[in-house]
Protein backbone atom coordinates (compact mmCIF):
# COMPACT_ATOMS: atom_id res chain seq x y z
CA UNK A 1 0.00 0.00 0.00
CA UNK A 2 1.22 3.48 -0.99
CA UNK A 3 0.87 6.38 1.45
CA UNK A 4 -0.30 8.90 -1.06
CA UNK A 5 -2.96 8.87 -4.03
CA UNK A 6 -2.47 11.40 -6.62
CA UNK A 7 -5.05 11.94 -9.45
CA UNK A 8 -3.45 14.98 -11.24
CA UNK A 9 -5.32 17.68 -13.27
CA UNK A 10 -4.62 20.39 -14.93
CA UNK A 11 -6.78 23.48 -13.25
CA UNK A 12 -5.87 25.88 -10.85
CA UNK A 13 -7.37 23.88 -7.63
CA UNK A 14 -5.84 21.04 -5.44
CA UNK A 15 -8.19 18.67 -3.39
CA UNK A 16 -5.99 17.47 0.01
CA UNK A 17 -7.74 14.37 1.62
CA UNK A 18 -5.61 13.59 4.47
CA UNK A 19 -8.43 11.78 6.56
CA UNK A 20 -10.09 9.43 4.24
CA UNK A 21 -7.79 6.56 4.38
CA UNK A 22 -8.17 3.84 6.62
CA UNK A 23 -5.44 1.43 6.09
CA UNK A 24 -3.71 0.43 8.98
CA UNK A 25 -0.29 -1.81 8.62
CA UNK A 26 -0.87 -5.33 10.21
CA UNK A 27 1.83 -4.34 13.08
CA UNK A 28 0.15 -0.97 13.95
CA UNK A 29 -3.33 -2.67 13.75
CA UNK A 30 -2.60 -5.18 16.75
CA UNK A 31 -1.66 -2.15 18.95
CA UNK A 32 -5.19 -0.37 18.77
CA UNK A 33 -7.58 -1.60 21.18
CA UNK A 34 -11.05 -2.54 20.15
CA UNK A 35 -12.46 0.85 20.29
CA UNK A 36 -9.05 2.11 18.37
CA UNK A 37 -9.75 -0.44 15.52
CA UNK A 38 -13.04 1.19 14.95
CA UNK A 39 -11.42 3.77 13.03
CA UNK A 40 -14.53 6.39 14.36
CA UNK A 41 -12.43 9.43 13.83
CA UNK A 42 -12.36 9.10 9.94
CA UNK A 43 -13.10 11.76 7.21
CA UNK A 44 -15.98 8.91 6.27
CA UNK A 45 -16.04 8.70 3.13
CA UNK A 46 -14.89 12.38 1.51
CA UNK A 47 -13.22 10.96 -1.29
CA UNK A 48 -16.56 9.96 -2.84
CA UNK A 49 -18.52 12.67 -1.88
CA UNK A 50 -16.03 14.75 -3.64
CA UNK A 51 -15.67 12.43 -6.54
CA UNK A 52 -16.24 14.38 -10.09
CA UNK A 53 -17.71 17.39 -8.76
CA UNK A 54 -14.90 19.76 -10.77
CA UNK A 55 -13.25 19.06 -14.25
CA UNK A 56 -9.13 19.05 -13.72
CA UNK A 57 -9.24 18.90 -10.12
CA UNK A 58 -5.90 17.26 -8.86
CA UNK A 59 -6.60 14.66 -5.77
CA UNK A 60 -3.68 14.05 -3.44
CA UNK A 61 -4.93 11.24 -0.99
CA UNK A 62 -3.38 9.89 2.29
CA UNK A 63 -4.40 6.18 2.40
CA UNK A 64 -3.36 5.47 5.73
CA UNK A 65 -5.83 6.25 8.49
CA UNK A 66 -5.11 9.51 10.98
CA UNK A 67 -4.29 6.75 13.94
CA UNK A 68 -1.00 6.09 12.07
CA UNK A 69 -0.02 9.49 12.18
CA UNK A 70 -2.09 12.15 11.32
CA UNK A 71 -1.21 13.76 8.21
CA UNK A 72 -3.04 17.42 9.28
CA UNK A 73 -1.08 18.18 12.22
CA UNK A 74 2.42 19.90 12.63
CA UNK A 75 4.95 17.14 12.74
CA UNK A 76 6.97 18.81 15.20
CA UNK A 77 4.17 17.86 17.69
CA UNK A 78 3.07 21.36 18.07
CA UNK A 79 -0.94 21.93 18.85
CA UNK A 80 -2.94 23.47 16.67
CA UNK A 81 -5.14 24.72 19.32
CA UNK A 82 -3.35 25.46 22.33
CA UNK A 83 -5.63 25.27 25.61
CA UNK A 84 -8.49 23.51 23.86
CA UNK A 85 -9.41 19.54 23.99
CA UNK A 86 -7.39 17.84 20.51
CA UNK A 87 -5.78 15.20 19.15
CA UNK A 88 -1.88 14.83 18.44
CA UNK A 89 0.40 13.96 15.67
CA UNK A 90 -0.37 10.42 16.60
CA UNK A 91 -3.52 10.58 18.27
CA UNK A 92 -3.68 8.60 21.70
CA UNK A 93 -7.27 9.14 22.20
CA UNK A 94 -10.13 9.41 19.92
CA UNK A 95 -12.63 12.33 19.86
CA UNK A 96 -14.42 11.90 22.84
CA UNK A 97 -11.01 11.51 24.89
CA UNK A 98 -11.22 7.71 25.11
CA UNK A 99 -7.90 5.68 24.94
CA UNK A 100 -7.54 3.82 21.72
CA UNK A 101 -4.14 1.73 21.94
CA UNK A 102 -2.88 -1.30 23.94
CA UNK A 103 0.92 -0.31 23.08
CA UNK A 104 0.66 3.49 22.43
CA UNK A 105 4.06 3.98 19.53
CA UNK A 106 7.27 6.27 21.80
CA UNK A 107 8.70 8.43 20.05
CA UNK A 108 11.32 7.06 17.92
CA UNK A 109 8.47 5.17 16.16
CA UNK A 110 6.27 8.17 16.03
CA UNK A 111 9.23 9.69 13.89
CA UNK A 112 9.87 6.79 12.08
CA UNK A 113 5.96 7.20 11.19
CA UNK A 114 6.80 10.56 10.19
CA UNK A 115 8.90 9.40 8.02
CA UNK A 116 6.94 7.07 6.47
CA UNK A 117 3.72 8.56 5.59
CA UNK A 118 3.38 12.04 6.91
CA UNK A 119 6.50 13.30 5.27
CA UNK A 120 5.32 11.19 1.67
CA UNK A 121 1.78 12.77 1.92
CA UNK A 122 2.75 15.97 2.29
CA UNK A 123 5.90 15.67 -0.49
CA UNK A 124 3.39 14.61 -2.82
CA UNK A 125 1.13 17.38 -1.92
CA UNK A 126 3.50 20.29 -2.01
CA UNK A 127 4.47 18.96 -5.86
CA UNK A 128 1.42 19.13 -6.88
CA UNK A 129 0.56 22.61 -6.07
CA UNK A 130 3.85 23.76 -7.17
CA UNK A 131 2.88 21.85 -10.49
CA UNK A 132 -0.24 23.73 -10.24
CA UNK A 133 1.09 27.02 -9.77
CA UNK A 134 3.88 26.69 -12.50
CA UNK A 135 1.29 26.04 -15.43
CA UNK A 136 -1.51 29.04 -13.92
CA UNK A 137 0.41 31.35 -11.48
CA UNK A 138 -1.41 30.21 -8.75
CA UNK A 139 -2.69 26.70 -7.24
CA UNK A 140 -5.82 27.04 -5.21
CA UNK A 141 -5.65 24.17 -2.06
CA UNK A 142 -9.15 23.24 -1.14
CA UNK A 143 -8.39 21.02 2.03
CA UNK A 144 -11.70 18.00 2.45
CA UNK A 145 -12.64 17.30 5.90
CA UNK A 146 -15.66 16.39 7.84
CA UNK A 147 -16.46 15.33 11.61
CA UNK A 148 -18.95 14.16 13.69
CA UNK A 149 -21.38 16.87 14.30
CA UNK A 150 -21.91 16.34 18.21
CA UNK A 151 -18.32 16.03 20.29
CA UNK A 152 -18.60 17.19 23.68
CA UNK A 153 -14.75 16.58 24.34
CA UNK A 154 -14.05 19.03 21.12
CA UNK A 155 -16.98 21.57 21.32
CA UNK A 156 -19.71 22.39 22.84
CA UNK A 157 -23.54 22.30 21.12
CA UNK A 158 -23.83 21.11 18.06
CA UNK A 159 -21.40 22.07 15.13
CA UNK A 160 -22.50 24.39 12.25
CA UNK A 161 -22.78 22.13 8.68
CA UNK A 162 -19.83 24.04 6.73
CA UNK A 163 -17.21 24.98 8.91
CA UNK A 164 -14.73 27.12 6.85
CA UNK A 165 -11.12 27.53 8.08
CA UNK A 166 -8.54 30.09 6.95
CA UNK A 167 -6.80 30.81 9.94
CA UNK A 168 -8.45 34.12 10.60
CA UNK A 169 -8.20 35.29 6.80
CA UNK A 170 -4.62 34.81 6.61
CA UNK A 171 -3.91 31.42 4.29
CA UNK A 172 -5.61 32.70 1.35
CA UNK A 173 -7.16 36.04 -0.44
CA UNK A 174 -10.04 37.77 0.90
CA UNK A 175 -11.88 37.25 -1.80
CA UNK A 176 -11.90 33.43 -1.82
CA UNK A 177 -12.53 33.44 2.08
CA UNK A 178 -16.31 36.13 0.81
CA UNK A 179 -17.09 33.90 -2.48
CA UNK A 180 -16.86 30.08 0.28
CA UNK A 181 -18.82 31.71 2.74
CA UNK A 182 -20.95 33.23 0.34
CA UNK A 183 -21.96 30.12 -1.47
CA UNK A 184 -22.38 28.45 1.77
CA UNK A 185 -24.69 30.90 3.25
CA UNK A 186 -26.93 30.67 -0.11
CA UNK A 187 -26.96 26.98 0.54
CA UNK A 188 -30.62 26.48 2.02
CA UNK A 189 -31.01 24.54 5.13
CA UNK A 190 -27.42 24.30 5.68
CA UNK A 191 -25.52 26.46 8.88
CA UNK A 192 -22.28 28.03 8.16
CA UNK A 193 -19.58 29.34 10.09
CA UNK A 194 -16.26 30.81 9.09
CA UNK A 195 -12.89 30.13 11.65
CA UNK A 196 -15.15 29.12 14.37
CA UNK A 197 -14.13 26.14 16.15
CA UNK A 198 -12.03 25.32 13.17
CA UNK A 199 -9.93 27.66 11.84
CA UNK A 200 -7.67 25.38 9.54
CA UNK A 201 -5.68 22.72 10.50
CA UNK A 202 -1.44 22.53 9.62
CA UNK A 203 -2.04 21.84 6.02
CA UNK A 204 -4.19 24.72 5.32
CA UNK A 205 -1.91 26.90 7.75
CA UNK A 206 1.48 25.69 6.07
CA UNK A 207 0.87 25.83 2.15
CA UNK A 208 -1.73 28.70 2.65
CA UNK A 209 0.56 31.79 1.41
CA UNK A 210 -1.15 34.01 -0.38
CA UNK A 211 1.48 36.15 -1.48
CA UNK A 212 3.20 33.28 -2.89
CA UNK A 213 0.76 32.32 -4.78
CA UNK A 214 -0.53 29.36 -2.86
CA UNK A 215 -3.33 29.94 -1.41
CA UNK A 216 -5.28 27.21 0.90
CA UNK A 217 -9.08 27.02 2.82
CA UNK A 218 -10.64 24.09 4.71
CA UNK A 219 -14.14 22.77 4.44
CA UNK A 220 -15.23 20.43 7.47
CA UNK A 221 -18.44 19.37 7.25
CA UNK A 222 -20.44 18.27 9.74
CA UNK A 223 -21.31 14.45 8.89
CA UNK A 224 -24.77 14.59 9.40
CA UNK A 225 -24.93 16.04 6.25
CA UNK A 226 -24.30 12.99 4.07
CA UNK A 227 -24.30 9.96 6.06
CA UNK A 228 -27.59 8.23 7.08
CA UNK A 229 -26.27 8.73 10.83
CA UNK A 230 -22.97 9.58 12.33
CA UNK A 231 -21.99 5.83 13.85
CA UNK A 232 -20.98 2.24 12.53
CA UNK A 233 -21.20 1.89 10.25
CA UNK A 234 -20.89 5.08 8.65
CA UNK A 235 -23.13 4.72 5.91
CA UNK A 236 -23.26 6.95 2.65
CA UNK A 237 -26.33 8.63 2.18
CA UNK A 238 -27.07 9.19 -1.36
CA UNK A 239 -29.76 11.39 -1.51
CA UNK A 240 -28.36 14.02 1.55
CA UNK A 241 -25.35 13.14 -0.62
CA UNK A 242 -26.22 14.07 -3.81
CA UNK A 243 -28.43 17.53 -2.29
CA UNK A 244 -24.94 18.66 -0.60
CA UNK A 245 -22.83 17.94 -4.03
CA UNK A 246 -24.97 21.26 -5.77
CA UNK A 247 -23.36 23.47 -3.11
CA UNK A 248 -20.00 21.86 -3.21
CA UNK A 249 -19.95 22.19 -6.79
CA UNK A 250 -20.39 25.76 -6.93
CA UNK A 251 -17.53 26.36 -4.18
CA UNK A 252 -15.51 24.12 -6.35
CA UNK A 253 -16.17 25.89 -9.80
CA UNK A 254 -16.34 29.41 -8.65
CA UNK A 255 -12.59 29.02 -6.98
CA UNK A 256 -11.33 27.65 -10.40
CA UNK A 257 -13.11 30.41 -11.90
CA UNK A 258 -11.52 33.08 -9.73
CA UNK A 259 -7.69 31.89 -10.26
CA UNK A 260 -7.01 34.42 -13.44
CA UNK A 261 -8.11 37.48 -10.94
CA UNK A 262 -5.39 35.95 -8.53
CA UNK A 263 -2.77 36.38 -10.22
CA UNK A 264 -3.05 33.42 -12.37
CA UNK A 265 -3.32 33.27 -16.30
CA UNK A 266 -5.39 30.20 -16.46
Amino acid sequence: MTPVEISRGEGPVVLGLPHTGTWLPDDIRTRLNDRGQGLEDTDWHIHDLYAGLLPGVTTVRASFHRYVIDANRDPSGQSLYPGQNTTGLVPLTDFDGKEIWDSPPDAGEIEARRAAFHAPYHSALMAELERVRARHGVAILYDCHSIRSQIPFLFDGTLPDFNIGTNNGTTCAPDIEAAVQEICAASEGYSTVVNGRFKGGWTTRHYGRPETGIHAIQMELAQSTYLTAEHAPWSYDSAKAARLRAPLTRILQRLADMAPQLGGTA
